[in-house]
């Protein structure tokens, strides 16, 4: 666990895929969000229980299975909104990608329904936990990235990885729809913001622009 001031951030490696899960608090309003709960559902909730934190929104940076699967399970034993963009909607059930990929474990995808829809410019804030909703579609048609100016840190899913890039050959995407999300969304801020991947080691800004074999 880190503490910067009020803010509390986790990382949780959860589902079969060990995908990164982030779990944000506001140390002093005890407010907190989550973001892509792919799987550790109990988990997730025992550490917000145990250190005091109510959750008020579970973010989702796109639709694929290994991100957004324990969502639901998450709010119903902990609360929060579930937010996710449109332009992800049709995944959520895909066969191939999205939560018709794991029927064993998510037997019902028709009631998995989405509180709040995000969209480029949206800024949610919850106590001192201020996050701008980025497009940066390429990996899905509707993957967001979500940027803590204040704390120079940004979560980008599966855009960005430690010297490589996300997946552009599933259903929705697009590679070069993705090198220019990157280019002109994540790699145009400071060079220290940190950048917290959906996989992997965290990097920064400008490690990627001075290191990445996609970008140099």
């Amino acid at each position: 666990m880190s503490e910067n001031n009020k803010v509390i951030l986790e990382r949780f490696n959860v589902g079969m895929l060990q995908t990164n899960c982030y779990l944000i608090g506001d140390a002093n309003t005890r407010q907190s969000v989550v973001i892509d709960p792919g799987g550790n559902s109990n988990e997730i909730a025992a550490r917000l229980k145990k250190l005091d934190l109510d959750l008020v929104a579970i973010l989702n940076t796109h639709a694929h299975f290994d991100h957004i699967m324990a969502a639901w399970s998450l709010k119903e034993s902990a609360g929060g909104t579930i937010y996710l963009h449109r332009e992800d909607e049709p995944l959520i059930q895909d066969r191939t990608v999205g939560l018709g990929a794991v029927p064993a474990a998510i037997p019902d995808t028709s009631r998995r329904a989405i509180d709040s829809w995000l969209e480029e410019g949206d800024e949610l804030k919850f106590g001192c936990i201020e996050l701008e909703v980025l497009e940066t579609p390429g990996h899905s048609p509707g993957h967001v990235s979500f940027y803590f100016s204040k704390q120079k840190i940004i979560f980008v899913g599966d855009t960005l990885f430690a010297g490589s890039i996300g997946r552009t050959d599933f259903v929705g995407g697009s590679y070069d729809r993705l090198i220019r999300s990157v280019r002109e969304k994540i790699l145009s801020l400071d060079e220290t913001t940190v950048v917290y991947p959906g996989h992997g080691p965290e990097t920064t800004v400008g490690r990627e622009k001075r290191t990445n074999p996609f970008f140099t």
